[in-house]
């Protein structure tokens, strides 16, 4: 059995379980590597801020990380994810002020990605979908995903690595899947996630990797005209690490040494 809910082998939740009904609840998508979830306390600081930022109590570190440890026994390599919900309920909105969180912990194998996608770059389709401003959920990893499972629609080109969303004022935010930078005059720039977007763990890990190095790593907005005129632009998420961006309707690079760089570092590193 590849999952796990509330800690027992199973693949089913019950039809009233707000996480079905109204996408209440979080997640986490983490890289399993030689039998070792990477950068764990990392994805757990962030599940339990994005608990928090919709009300939810986290599970106890020691809990999911023993019922981690359970699903991966036998495995090497692979995506783990975690799911907490509020769990179920009475129909309606209104959330129990004592919700019994459901956990649903699943592993599968590691996707496989054209090895060139790491190595020369991808391509990226700019997605008509727009994403919308809440900034009360700004940066959390919530279920409710449809902005990204329509804009992830929009196009079949196998070529095509990544779609880049923008938000309803036109500025630059993320992939579908990922975090983005922008390498101009030796700095690195990343969107603004103030208003909309994912704050990603591998975003974090290269803004603290910036910072290490000396080097400026500024959180801005940036528009569309401004990713055109990058030195590079390089994607990031904890399962894919580093892409660099090879083509883009107005852009291309086809040299990218600070992408490739940060990619070593992060292949390596495990903090």
């Amino acid at each position: 059995m590849n999952t796990l809910i509330n800690g027992l082998p199973c693949d089913t939740i019950s039809v009233h379980d707000r996480g079905l009904l109204y996408g209440d609840g979080v997640f986490r998508t983490l890289l399993l590597r030689h039998g070792k979830i990477q950068h764990w306390q990392r994805h757990y600081a962030k599940l339990f801020a994005d608990c928090g930022t919709i009300l939810l109590p986290c599970p106890a570190e020691s809990l999911l990380y023993d019922e981690l440890a359970n699903l991966i026994q036998d495995a090497q390599d692979g995506v783990a994810k975690i799911i907490v919900t509020r769990g179920t309920s009475q129909r309606g909105y209104v959330p129990s002020p004592h919700p019994a969180t459901t956990r649903i912990l699943s592993l599968n194998p590691l996707p496989h990605y054209p090895e060139e996608f790491a190595k020369s770059g991808v391509r990226l389709h700019i997605c008509q979908l727009r994403l919308a401003h809440q900034p009360r959920f700004a940066g959390a990893k919530h279920l409710n995903r449809l902005e990204n499972v329509l804009a992830s629609a929009e196009w079949d080109d196998p070529d095509i690595g990544e779609g880049l969303l923008l938000d309803e004022a036109g500025y630059v935010i993320e992939g579908v899947r990922s975090n983005i930078f922008v390498v101009k005059d030796g700095n690195l720039l990343t969107p603004d996630l103030s208003r909309c977007g994912v704050a990603g763990v591998q975003r974090e890990r290269v803004i603290d990797w910036a910072g290490q190095q000396g080097i400026a790593c500024k959180i801005m907005p940036i528009s569309l005209d401004d990713l055109l005129r990058a030195d590079e632009i390089f994607l990031v998420n904890s399962v894919i690490g580093l892409w660099p961006v090879r083509e883009m309707p107005g852009y291309h690079c086809d040299h990218h040494p600070v992408a490739q760089s940060i990619r070593n570092w992060i292949n390596h590193e495990t903090d």
